[in-house]
């Protein structure tokens, strides 16, 4: 049993390690291009790393194993233009198009952008295509369970529909109820929509060759703005009050805290934004890192490389599961932020005083 299981440990650590130094092998920039640097150098940590972390027009999963997407350019002069990313691969040229530094641009003879042509770029890169993915995962999986609610009417759940149950019921008894009061019910679907989207995504991106979505700030923005908006929109007379005239604060002290709960009213989305980009962004760094330690003892040779991998694989696969956690608590975190955010702008003035409108997990209220 004990052999079994380290030959088990052992095949896994090849996995990996086979894996990962296939991907880290194939350096590129955005345009799929070495850079001088890269062929004079070799192994370059910092251009491995953000290579991982950054967006691409074709969706790499393994050295040699990269999904074209589809380029969607729109021009007066020419129309929507849709071609494979490839053909822009190594600083290609192709129907008088050129990548450069992740930018399209229309180029001249000289293979030089033409600045008189205006391109408009909706193509579709890795993360918009772990986005697609990610929102189809949503769709099949919660139209399953709604069909197994259905089917399953007075009976106890029973497959998928058991195993999110539980999470469903944990969004609302311990961050729905507690921060919203009785008008949970209202903001509920939103708040499981952006719990289960962020921890999909947070998931997709520890899978090798996975998308770096939520560690994309671009994306951490929107959430953060919907965010912004729906507590903004939902706000009450006594949120927007305590803006120019804060309970209890002095008149004298009115010219200081006015400019305060101004700028506090927009760093609450920016905290969102910030925290949830840069802590995936970090867990993305830490692991690769790691790895890129066997890579750099191997350029030593070959049995100082394997020597120095017995200690990282293990401790990269001990952060890994780290990560696993991540996911999970980073979309507990923004969830339970925008739950608080929203309440404070719903609750009356004398909920706000009291604490009425929370009863403890578990108990209806209203």
């Amino acid at each position: 049993m004990m052999g079994s299981s380290i030959k088990q440990l052992l095949l896994a650590f090849a996995l990996i390690i086979s894996t990962v130094s296939g991907v880290f092998a194939q350096e590129h920039t955005l345009d799929g291009q070495e850079t001088k640097h890269e062929q004079e150098k070799g192994f370059n940590v910092g251009d491995m790393i953000k290579h991982h972390i950054r967006d691409d027009r074709g969706w790499e999963f393994a050295h040699g194993i990269t999904l074209p997407l589809p380029v969607i350019l729109y021009s007066k002069d020419r129309g929507l233009e849709v071609f494979s990313s490839s053909h822009l691969n190594h600083g290609a040229i192709y129907e008088g198009y050129k990548s450069e530094h992740g930018h399209i641009h229309r180029v001249d003879a000289a293979g030089k952008p033409d600045e008189n042509v205006h391109v408009y770029d909706f193509s579709i890169t890795k993360n918009v295509a772990s986005l697609i993915l990610s929102a189809l995962i949503l769709f099949f999986v919660f139209t399953s369970v709604a069909k197994g609610y259905d089917k399953n009417k007075g009976k106890a759940p029973s497959g998928l529909q058991s195993f999110l149950e539980p999470i469903v019921m944990f969004v609302r008894d311990e961050i729905a109820k507690p921060n919203l009061g009785p008008k949970y019910a209202t903001y509920l679907p939103y708040l499981l929509t952006l719990f289960f989207f962020i921890l999909v995504n947070n998931l997709l991106g520890l899978l090798p060759g996975g998308a770096n979505l939520t560690g994309n700030i671009a994306v951490t923005m929107v959430l953060a703005v919907i965010t912004f908006f729906v507590t903004s929109f939902s706000g009450n007379k006594h949120y927007w009050m305590h803006l120019v005239k804060p309970t209890g604060v002095p008149v004298a002290l009115l010219p200081i805290m006015i400019p305060v709960e101004i700028v506090g009213l927009f760093m609450k989305p920016l905290s969102l934004m910030i925290r949830l980009f840069a802590n995936i962004t970090a867990g993305h760094i830490i692991i690769l890192s790691l790895l890129a330690l066997i890579f750099i003892a191997g350029q030593a040779g070959a049995g100082t490389g394997y020597g120095v991998s017995l200690i990282v694989v293990p401790f990269t696969l001990f952060m890994n599961l780290i990560e696993l956690l991540v996911a999970f608590l980073q979309a507990f975190i923004f969830t339970l932020l925008t739950s608080m955010y929203i309440g404070s702008a719903i609750e009356e003035h004398h909920e706000a005083d009291h604490g009425i409108g929370y009863e403890g997990p578990g108990v209806e209220i209203g």
